[in-house]
C-alpha cells in the first residue's frame, strides 16, 4: 500500500476521525459531524444516491470510485462500502492527496494514448512505404 491516500486514511482511522459502516455515516452526516464522504464503486445504487444527497444537502465533498476491498484492507478490515472523516483539516488532506493520485493517473493514461498514437503513425507510415 504505497499510495499516500490510503496511508492518510489508515491514520485517520487511528486517530479516531474516521466513521465507518453505512449506519454510522448517516447518523454522523445528519447530526452534521460528517466533512468527507467515501464510498467504495461496489456500495448499492440506493447508498451511493443517498450519501450524494447528504453531500449537496450540507456541502460535504464526496468521493467514490475505490474499490470496498482496498477500503477495507487500509483499514484493517476486509471491506467496506460507506466512510465517513469527521474532522475538516484531515478531510482537506486526503482531498488533496485524492486528486493528487487522479491527477497522476490521467498523466499516465495521457502517455499511453500518444504513445499509442506515435506507434500508429509509425505504422500506418510503413505501410505507405511498401
Amino acid at each position: 500500500m504505497n499510495n499516500k491516500f490510503f496511508q492518510f486514511l489508515g491514520l485517520t482511522k487511528k486517530a479516531g476521525k474516521l466513521i465507518e459502516g453505512y449506519n454510522q455515516c448517516e447518523d454522523a452526516l445528519s447530526h452534521g459531524r460528517g466533512t468527507l464522504i467515501i464510498l467504495s464503486e461496489e456500495s448499492a445504487t440506493n447508498t451511493k444516491d443517498k450519501f450524494k444527497r447528504f453531500s449537496i444537502k450540507y456541502n460535504i465533498p464526496f468521493i467514490e470510485g475505490v474499490s470496498n476491498e482496498i477500503l477495507g484492507r487500509c483499514l484493517g478490515r476486509a471491506e467496506i462500502n460507506v466512510l465517513c472523516v469527521n474532522d475538516k483539516r484531515m478531510s482537506s488532506k486526503l482531498l488533496s492527496l485524492w486528486n493528487e493520485v487522479n491527477e497522476e493517473k490521467k498523466e499516465e493514461q495521457e502517455n499511453e494514448e500518444n504513445k499509442d498514437d506515435k506507434e500508429n503513425e509509425i505504422n500506418e507510415e510503413n505501410k505507405v512505404d511498401e
